[in-house]
């Protein structure tokens, strides 16, 4: 049996669980959000609380899936309820961001400011040209869009520069040691 997947999900009031088919959809006062759910894996809704199960409890397919589709259910549930955040912080000299529009500009050290569209679904809000804060209903895209602004600039090993999220350690590197001279 899944460990996890055996867990119910409580629904907090005001959120309301709807499956049409291998979708489910979760409204609540975030958003909205939609997942799919694998086909030997069954979601019973009942007025307070989510029951996953699946047909073959012994299977290792069925419980990998079992599990998978009950995280995923909670987590519809959490970010129609309450959302989910993820924290950018850019760290260097020239380095800053802000909000022009529905896009993102931040000024990586290249020749020309960085354009980042801000999907729909997705609130980015910068507080001190230097943190970036995306919010939104689902945790896969909030999660995605905050590696992908991550990708534009990556932090480097040497003097740690770059885009990293709030909280990461870099691992540094020792640069070069130049031995003096007539030394041996």
């Amino acid at each position: 049996m899944s460990r996890l997947g055996k867990l119910e999900i409580i629904l907090p009031k005001g959120v309301t669980v709807t499956r049409q088919g291998t979708e489910l959809l979760a409204k609540g006062p975030k958003g909205e959000v939609r997942e799919h759910i694998p086909m030997p894996v069954q979601v019973k809704i009942e007025a307070d609380k989510i029951v996953v199960s699946v047909s073959n409890p012994e299977s290792r397919e069925q419980k990998a899936l079992w599990g998978l589709s009950r995280q995923l259910v909670a987590n519809a549930v959490q970010g129609a309820n309450e959302g989910f955040v993820q924290k950018l912080e850019l760290a260097g000299i020239g380095l800053k961001a802000q909000i022009e529009g529905k896009d993102l500009v931040l000024a990586l050290g290249f020749s020309h400011p960085v354009r980042f569209a801000i999907p729909a679904n997705i609130t980015i809000t910068v507080e001190k040209n230097v943190q970036i804060t995306i919010s939104g209903a689902s945790k896969q895209q909030v999660g995605q869009v905050a590696a992908e602004i991550r990708s534009l600039k990556r932090p480097e090993p040497y003097k740690g520069k770059g885009i990293k999220y709030a909280g990461e350690i870099i691992r540094r590197k020792a640069g070069k040691v130049v031995k003096a001279a007539g030394a041996k």
